[in-house]
């Protein structure tokens, strides 16, 4: 039996890119039941047509919102494990509605966690971003804030069973509102790009990537920790020129007529990002595909002792700055292997 044979679950903000790919991964471990918490009905509506027949036994498609601690707390009853995907995640528009980014992106993660004790829970997830890491902008610094809390209901949790665990994504390529989608939109609608800078860099990963590690650490966390995938790194540039040719290629078009027009940076958007800062890497296991970011602020015994066949990470800022990007044709098979264009 695997670790979700048989478990009732639910997760919040379900009916995303990776809530789509991570319900569809966990169908085929036999879980008992999925539950769907989400604000869009018309999102669920089409994600309920997309399961295959086989499977819609399993699956509960609840309205609700984060924000709302009652309707948390009564999704969550009688749940095993818990996945919390619910954010605001556009940069601009946390820089714009700072109030709002934080209802959604930490008093939603406090309701998830109260729920979660209330009903003495096996594990709780959250989807962290690495914007949280020297956040400059309103999205990074809610998620930063909620990582803290989930690490901090570890150690204050009472008699609760629950183990609290989150994940730290790059970009996840593909995803709903990033930029390859976006791209393409734009070709096929204007013949035209705009890129931010061309020398801008980001950790990216792919679906099956957010999937498997969101999985993995919700199975072998012990609570507390952060997990961190080790991500290529990919420069904007590349990625621009990729998705011109590519769409250019499917779509008959020629690529002579396609423009890329660099507009500057966003609001809060910044060149580089980072995956762990140097003082979080003192404190973090290199897993081979992945770290462990232990908590700083509690005792380390439970954690050395469970990462002891472990080597610790290179203390160093774990950032794209300075860092050698995949080359440009290794960025071109991971778009087709994603069937991204």
């Amino acid at each position: 039996m695997g670790y979700y044979d048989g478990k009732k679950i639910l997760i919040i903000g379900g009916t995303g890119t990776i809530g789509k790919g991570l319900v569809k991964e966990l169908l085929n471990q036999r879980p008992k039941v999925i539950r769907i918490l989400s604000r869009d009905e018309y999102k669920q509506f089409i994600m309920e047509r997309e399961i295959e027949d086989i499977h819609k036994g399993k699956l509960r498609f609840l309205i609700g919102d984060v924000r709302d601690y009652d309707r948390v707390e009564r999704a969550m009853e009688d749940i095993d494990i818990v996945f919390n995907l619910a954010a605001m995640k556009h940069v601009p528009s946390c820089e714009y509605n700072p109030t709002e980014a934080i209802k959604t992106n930490v008093t939603g993660m406090e309701n998830v966690i109260k729920a979660a004790i209330y009903h003495n829970v096996e594990c709780v997830l959250f989807t962290s971003s690495d914007k949280a890491i020297s956040p400059t902008n309103a999205y990074g610094a809610t998620k930063l804030l909620a990582e803290r809390l989930v690490q901090a209901a570890n150690y204050s949790k009472g008699k609760a069973r629950t183990k609290f665990v989150a994940v730290r994504f790059g970009n996840v390529m593909g995803s709903r509102g990033s930029v390859i989608p976006l791209f393409k939109k734009l070709i096929l609608e204007k013949r035209e790009i705009t890129v931010t800078n061309h020398g801008m860099s980001r950790f990216m990963m792919t679906l099956t990537d957010a999937v498997k590690l969101t999985m993995v650490a919700a199975e072998k966390g012990i609570g507390g920790e952060v997990f961190v995938l080790k991500m290529p790194i990919i420069k904007l540039k590349d990625l621009a020129e990729i998705v011109v040719e590519e769409t250019c290629k499917k779509y008959n078009i020629d690529i002579n007529d396609v423009k890329i027009k660099t507009i500057g940076l966003r609001v809060g958007e910044k060149m580089y990002e980072e995956l762990m800062t140097e003082e979080e890497a003192e404190f973090a296991y290199d897993l081979g595909d992945m770290y462990a970011v232990i908590p700083i602020s509690v005792e380390r015994g439970i954690y050395e002792k469970n990462y002891c066949e472990f080597d610790k990470a290179k203390r160093e800022s774990y950032s794209s700055h300075g860092k050698e990007p995949i080359h440009k044709e290794e960025v071109r098979k991971l778009i087709i292997s994603e069937n991204l264009i």
